[in-house]
């Protein structure tokens, strides 16, 4: 999340041709060139999210996690609550396919765009994943990923990115953080919506969002290494032994906009993070001055805010005090949905962005492509040069050195 993205919530998903359009009326109003019938065609044929390329089918499980040691920042009368989707590589088999969102979930999202009435909530609740539900965990001990999503986004919206770095041998936790999404629905039919967009606007109210989220990170952490217990599923359905798959001394931690900056924070106050990435968002809480004690961290955004002439970008003073090994990506082309499923499930909608030329598939490739390297590199110690300078086969990719 940046000043210009909180400003302007909800500008959120599929931040597309709408935009201005949907910003300018209370009335959705399809972007032009886009017709009622193009889209009824997109519900009718489905949409997909890309297959996961790595060796591991894909498992998933659904966890509601209640923190009773800490009051919730937004509702003070209510202990701190989180929904987590927890994907990881599971053996080959037969097995219920994961649903992307709910279908009010989607609902909330597709409204807050402006899109309600035009794109139908079930064409983006019943996108086609490639997880299974309760599949059999794979054998081994992997290493465990936090990804933290952008401010009023559900955690679904970086389920590509989930299922792909499972199926690359990750266990990868994807958190909605209560009251700071559009909506998420929790046991019992609960949905929450996002009473923090009401409250969050400066600096300060962004730092203190993003230190109760690094506070999230870290007792999720606790919950699927076993430190606290093992956490259960929704609906009573039996628990995976996480801390029987998960190696704690291998844990890394990314997220988008507000989650990559929760990312750096979670860093900085728990020790058990060994590696960190912020797609496309402001800091916030700025970095301690002793750095994150020689821990890798990568930054990647959009070329237009995260570059040499972003004005509104922090990233140079975060760039200062990183310590360690540290790599500042910029893509040309892209903008600050560019690193989530959007332009994906926007491509198949039909729908396109004049302010973000890159398609749905390039931008999912070049974000699933550097994020991989930058974790087997720094977790798995498998060697990737693509982290290491630019490659002829990807021009949009500036690296940075300030």
């Amino acid at each position: 999340m940046n000043r210009r993205s909180v400003s302007a919530l909800p500008v959120l998903a599929l931040a597309l041709s709408l935009l201005a359009a949907g910003a300018a009326s209370a009335a959705p109003v399809p972007a032009p060139g886009i017709s009622s019938a193009r889209h009824a065609t997109a519900a009718e044929a489905g949409i997909e999210l890309p297959r996961p390329a790595g060796p591991y089918a894909v498992g998933t499980q659904t966890l509601h996690l209640t923190d009773r040691t800490r009051r919730d920042p937004w509702v003070p009368s209510a202990d701190r609550e989180l929904m987590v989707s927890v994907h990881y590589p599971a053996r080959p088999g037969r097995g219920t396919p994961a649903a992307y969102m709910t279908e009010e979930e989607a609902r909330l999202l597709l409204e807050a765009r402006g899109l309600g009435g035009i794109v139908p909530a079930t064409t983006v609740s019943t996108t086609r994943t490639h997880a299974r539900t309760d599949a059999r965990p794979a054998t081994g001990r992997f290493p465990l990923l936090l990804l933290s999503s952008g401010f009023s986004m559900p955690r679904g919206t970086l389920t590509s990115l989930a299922d792909d770095l499972a199926s690359r041998g990750y266990v990868v936790a994807a958190v909605d953080h209560a009251y700071e999404s559009v909506g998420t629905e929790f046991p019992g039919g609960r949905v929450l919506t996002c009473l923090a967009c009401e409250q969050v606007g400066t600096d300060q109210e962004q730092a203190r969002a993003t230190a109760g989220r690094a506070a999230d990170l870290s007792f999720v952490i606790d919950q699927l290494t076993g430190r606290q217990g093992p956490a259960r599923t929704v609906r009573g359905r039996p628990s995976l032994p996480y801390a029987l798959i998960i190696d704690p001394k291998r844990i890394g931690a990314a997220g988008h906009s507000i989650g990559g900056a929760s990312a750096a924070a979670l860093m900085a106050r728990d020790a058990r993070v060994r590696a960190g990435v912020n797609l496309d968002g402001n800091f916030f809480a700025p970095l301690p001055a002793g750095g994150l004690g020689g821990r890798p961290f990568l930054m990647m955004g959009a070329d237009a805010m995260h570059g040499p002439t972003g004005e509104e970008s922090d990233w140079p003073a975060a760039w200062a005090r990183l310590d360690g090994w540290k790599r500042w990506l910029t893509v040309t082309g892209a903008e600050h949905f560019t690193f989530t499923d959007m332009p994906v499930l926007a491509d198949q909608l039909g729908l396109a962005d004049p302010a973000a030329p890159l398609s749905g598939q390039r931008s999912w490739q070049l974000t699933r492509d550097y994020v991989t390297a930058f974790f087997d590199t720094q977790l798995r110690g498998i060697t990737n040069p693509l982290i290491d300078g630019p490659t002829a086969d990807r021009p949009e990719i500036t690296f940075q050195r300030p």
